[in-house]
């Protein structure tokens, strides 16, 4: 394993330590700024529209340039982000930090994606993004819970003192450890070229599964708090454990489905979809039986998760030769569907349909994305997904044109279909 993977997995784990710990010091920093529960909660929804942005206006911006670099800057960024969060006097300037660490996110995770793809060997490709996306599991699996205890001990601004300190180190690690390669120079032509990328429509299949594959799991964890104790009927005390199991099965997932995405990425994201679907059902169905709430959340994290290396790295395969773009754009679309299933689950509880109303909600956008899969697989299997179309297309003129075609014009028309 190259030892520059280790380095962005702990910017990873920075970032996801960002994004996830401030749930549980949420209620300290409303009553630190005196403002309501809703409008701190802002800082979550801020954060992750912030993602979005960066993850395309931050990444088009700077395709150009070499990867190893920016990927140095997106960190420096997301420590200035944290340190202004640490030492925000007002709810308004800990939302200006909030989003300057949120615009290091998307692109950092985008870009690092393809540099530690190009680190590793192409049958090992997905196995180094889920590498690098193991620092994130790791924040949800160790970090939250650590960070939420550091906060509630020694104040919450002690919390993102700690996430500046790690940035610091992951900074350190990338300029030390991540090697300056061809492969992180821009793809042709720049920024247009990368723009190319958006051509494909596997690229689009790609990114809207993600939006369903992700938004469906997440529309059932962002209430699971409420679930847990509401329906199963665990104490508020308990939360913060389950918590650390689903992280366990996050860690599981995000390691095994890349292993798996790299044999075969379709095959993978179709079995793990349809395997989601079916957690998520039976989890709505038992909700109210402890042991097997237990295994739901294992399950649910391993499952969710196990998607995550698999479509980053479909994304980049349709994106060919102008991945950078792409895999950004695609890291904004998890957080679109972190958005899109949040939503859905509040509308259903709104709705007066119970707690267990955002695990079905889920469920039905999770089956919504295995759909998109399936044809997205289709058609990729009918047209090898890139521009053999074309050559097919010319193979059928000729047939049409009769047999008095001869073999050498056959081989002159595929020659010239191969440079379109």
């Amino acid at each position: 394993m190259p030892i520059g993977l280790i380095a962005l997995a702990l910017g990873g784990f920075g970032i996801g330590l960002t994004e996830f710990v401030i749930m549980g010091l949420l209620p300290q920093v409303a009553a630190d700024f005196r403002v309501t529960e809703a409008t701190a909660g802002w800082l979550i929804s801020g954060y992750a529209l912030a993602v979005v942005v960066g993850a395309l206006l931050l990444t088009a911006a700077v395709s150009r340039f070499e990867r190893k670099p920016v990927l140095a800057v997106l960190m420096v960024l997301f420590i200035a982000g944290n340190l202004v969060s640490a030492v925000a006097p007002d709810y308004a300037l800990m939302m200006v930090g909030r989003i300057i660490a949120a615009l290091a996110h998307g692109a950092f995770f985008g870009i690092g994606a393809v540099v530690a793809a190009s680190m590793v060997a192409p049958n090992k490709k997905a196995g180094a993004i889920a590498i690098m996306f193991t620092g994130l599991t790791a924040a949800n699996v160790l970090g939250v819970p650590f960070g939420t205890m550091l906060g509630q001990a020694a104040g919450w601004r002690s919390t993102f003192w700690a996430i500046t300190g790690i940035g610091v180190l992951a900074l350190v690690g990338i300029l030390a450890l991540v090697p300056k390669t061809g492969a992180g120079e821009a793809a042709a032509g720049g920024l247009r070229g990368e723009l190319r990328a958006f051509r494909s429509g596997q690229v689009w299949l790609s990114i809207f599964v993600t939006i369903l594959g992700y938004g469906g799991m997440f529309g059932a964890f962002t209430y699971i708090a409420f679930t847990l104790t509401e329906v199963t009927g665990f104490s508020a005390a308990t939360v913060p454990w389950l918590l650390i199991i689903f992280g366990v099965g996050l860690f599981i997932g995000n390691t095994v489905g890349g292993k798996a995405a790299d044999r075969n990425v379709d095959r993978t994201l179709l079995v793990v979809l349809a395997a989601l679907v079916l957690v998520l059902v039976v989890f709505a169905l038992t909700s109210a039986n402890q042991p097997m709430t237990i295994a739901s959340m294992v399950l649910l994290g391993g499952f969710g998760f196990a998607t995550v290396p698999g479509l980053q790295m479909r994304v980049m395969k349709y994106a060919d030769s102008a991945p950078t773009l792409a895999s950004g754009a695609n890291i904004g679309a998890f957080n679109v569907g972190n958005a899109l299933g949040a939503w859905m689950g509040g509308v259903t509880i709104t709705a007066g349909l119970g707690y267990t109303s955002p695990i079905w909600a889920g469920a039905g956008i999770t089956l919504l994305g295995l759909v998109v899969m399936a044809f997205a697989a289709v058609a990729a299997k009918k047209g090898d997904g890139k521009g053999s179309a074309k050559h097919d297309a010319g193979r059928l003129a000729a047939a049409v044109a009769g047999p008095a075609a001869s073999e050498t014009k056959d081989v002159r028309e595929d020659a010239a279909l191969q440079r379109l």
